[in-house]
Formats: structure tokens, sequence, C-alpha cells
């Protein structure tokens, strides 16, 4: 029988995080596959954990993925573990994740801490709907198109950030989104956690004075649908009664159904379309 890949969750700061369920997997596993053996080697020798280690990271996804995926169909099982966190979520474990249902290897879950879920808990913006971007692209041009899809986004943003790139980000962010709420989560778990909050400009004034230290996750507030409701209405207000008529007849629409889809457009009464028809005649 094949083997199963386990996603192990390590603790995002706080080794308090570590759940039991994951140590033993971690020890009863045949192999750990780790972004940074380095970094993982501690927390393995703070839980005496002496299961065999293997790199598997952004730049040996493919060549490595392909050498865990023979020894998963040898029967073997591996954990994979990430930097911090849960992995697959904005790092190569996804790759593997997707090679492994391709080729028929089980694949579940361990559970435990993750930076984007744990910063917007602890935000107070709304959580019932919300969009993970991880970092933006560095691209300027895809970056750009990321930025231009959030600036119409109803949900709550989640991004992560370097310390080293926060304000600029933020100026970005403020330009193109507009005013709006954030939050800008530190060194979650940890002794130094903070949460800053405000709007946009309150925050930027804060970090050009005060130095950001450790990894942010930004929590944004997203657009109010009453916000977008108002901007179509503007939009609409710039063509004329008559030219808005003229777009839905276009369409096939009778005078009637017309006249009803331009009222609801730019949030007024059927009566008062008739009448500004009347008065354009």
């Amino acid at each position: 029988m094949a083997g199963i890949l386990y996603l192990c969750a390590t603790p995002i700061g706080n080794l308090e995080d570590m759940t039991f369920r994951a140590v033993r997997t971690l020890k009863e596993a045949d192999l750990i596959a780790a972004e940074d053996t380095r970094s993982s080697r501690k927390l393995l020798t703070h839980f005496e954990i002496k299961t065999p280690m293997t790199s598997y990271h952004e730049y040996n996804k493919i060549e490595k993925g392909r050498k865990l995926l023979k020894r998963l169909h040898g029967g073997e099982n591996i954990a994979l573990i990430t930097d911090a966190g849960t992995p697959g979520i904005s790092d190569p474990g996804e790759e593997l994740v997707k090679m492994c249902r391709e080729e028929g290897i089980t694949v579940t879950g361990i559970p435990g801490a993750s930076a984007c879920v744990t910063a917007l808990t602890i935000s107070g913006l709304p959580t019932r709907r919300f969009v993970f971007e991880a970092f933006l692209p560095a691209e300027k041009k895809e970056r750009q198109a990321v930025l231009e899809e959030l600036k119409e986004e109803t949900r709550t943003i989640i991004l992560y950030e370097a310390p080293h790139r926060l304000v600029k980000t933020l100026e970005l962010l403020s330009e193109v989104l507009g005013e709006r709420e954030v939050r800008v989560c530190r060194e979650l778990t940890k002794r130094h956690e903070t949460v800053y909050a405000g709007k946009f400009s309150e925050v930027l004034t804060y970090y050009r004075a005060q130095e950001p230290k450790g990894e942010c996750v930004l929590v944004i507030a997203g657009k109010s649908r009453q916000e977008l409701k108002e901007e179509a209405i503007a939009e609409w207000e710039m063509l004329s009664v008559p030219a808005h008529m003229e777009y839905y007849e276009k369409q096939g629409l009778g005078r009637k159904e017309a006249m009803k889809q331009v009222a609801k457009d730019r949030g007024v009464g059927k009566r008062e379309i008739y009448q500004a028809l009347l008065e354009a005649d």
C-alpha cells in the first residue's frame, strides 16, 4: 500500500502551540520534508523528534516532489512542515499536494497554527467572509492587476508583508483602495505581539515614525456594499437619462423594462425617469 502525506502545522512563534498530534505524527513518520531544515531542526530538537529530515522548498519542489512521490508509492509515510504555520498556505507544499492528488496518494492535515487566520480572528474586522492574498506579486503589472481586483472586494482582505516593505505597501494600498480600516498584526503569538489598528493614514503616520520589526499580517476592511452602490449610481448618472435608456433598448429590452432598469441603476423611481424623458423630448 502507498504511504500517506501528512501536512503538519507547526507554531508561528510560540512553541506551546505545537499540538500533541503533530508531535506524535512527526515522530511516527518515516521522513519529514521541511521547507528550511535548519530552522526546523530547532523545533524537532525541542520536542525530541529524531525522524530523518529532507529539504523541500520553492527551488526544488518539482524534482524533490517526484522523489517524495516515489517514496510514498513505496509505502513510506511523509510529514510535510513549513517554516511556520500550516503547510500549503502560501508555500511550495501546495505543489506537492497537487502531485499526490494526481497520483492517488492520500493527503491528510494535522491542524494547528496559521498566521492569516490568527490575525483575522483578533483583528476586530468582519470574519464571516474574507479573501487571502498572501504576499502581493513582485512584478509591477501583476501586482497592479491584483490591487485592481481588491479595489472592489467586499470581503475582509488578508495580506502578508515583510517589515522592510511595510510602509511602501501600505502607501500603495491606501492609494488604490482609498481610506480603509486596517490592522497591522506583528509577531503573532510571541512575547511582543502587537495589533496596530486605524485607518491607512493613521497607521502610515505611526510606522513612518516607528520602524516595523517582525513579519506582518495586514487585515483590511472590504468595501461596503453601500459604497459599491453609490459608485455605480454615480457612474450611471454621468449618462443622460435618454442615453441610459438607449443603452438598454439596444440590448433588446422593451421601453417599460428599460425604464425599470434605468430607475434601479440610478436609485430613483420610474416616475422620475418618465418625467426626465418627457423633459428631454
